[in-house]
């Protein structure tokens, strides 16, 4: 039932969530594979990176009241909980900031080395130019 709800909310994503998700998609950024709307214990991240640990949530309107503050703490105590480092950024920041919002989102990603299992797919990804070896 959860994952027909995140699918759900893949399929009707809002502007700000495509146009983040456009930046993050299909490891251009950094290389790092980002999933979106994707499951994490009782909720759903809006964006996350195995390979950093890192979720990212997009905030609306409903954030900014009381309950929906409480629900947010809540949410990113559990992501921490399960080893992810979290950024929160409004709408209107993603609109209003949207390259201040990547170099965050960049700093945080290069703070987490990737996985063994992220670097060997990278390295399939970006193969090392024809004659040179990584090891001598």
């Amino acid at each position: 039932m959860k994952h027909d709800f995140a699918r759900r909310l893949r399929r009707d994503q809002t502007d700000v969530e495509r146009k983040l998700w456009f930046a993050v998609r299909g490891r251009r950024f950094h290389g790092f594979k980002f999933r979106r709307q994707q499951p994490v214990g009782p909720y759903i991240a809006d964006f996350l990176c195995f390979d950093a640990k890192l979720v990212i949530e997009l905030d609306g309107d409903q954030h900014g009241s009381a309950p929906g503050l409480a629900y947010d703490v809540t949410r990113s105590r559990r992501f921490a909980r399960d080893g992810f480092n979290v950024l929160r950024f409004a709408n209107h920041e993603v609109n209003a900031n949207f390259d201040g919002v990547l170099d965050t989102v960049e700093r945080a990603l290069t703070a987490c080395p990737l996985t063994l299992e992220a670097l060997a797919e990278l390295a399939l990804l970006c193969p090392l130019p024809q004659g040179e070896r990584a090891w001598s």
